[in-house]
């Protein structure tokens, strides 16, 4: 019974395998033509860089007195000296 359950479990598993492969694949077809047009590819980067701004900003408005956060300076250019003894 135990040889019978590995057997199946490893059916599924192979199964399972050919979807991702599969899905890898028509996902990869798609880049391949989104890549081909510039149009298409300049678009992708600007949303992708309003998204980066937008969470970046979220960060900054959370706590904007934590320079840590990138709402505030230190007195030496950005830069926190922590000593450690």
């Amino acid at each position: 019974m135990n040889d019978e359950r590995a057997a199946q479990g490893i059916d599924h598993l192979q199964a399972a395998a050919r979807e991702m492969i599969a899905a890898a694949r028509a996902f990869l077809d798609v880049v391949e033509e989104l890549i081909e047009d510039r149009d298409q590819v300049a678009s992708v980067v600007h949303a992708v860089g309003s998204a980066a701004r937008g969470a970046a900003r979220a960060v900054r408005d959370a706590n904007p007195m934590d320079p840590h956060a990138g709402g505030g300076d230190t007195a030496d250019g950005g830069v926190q000296h922590i000593r450690v003894s």
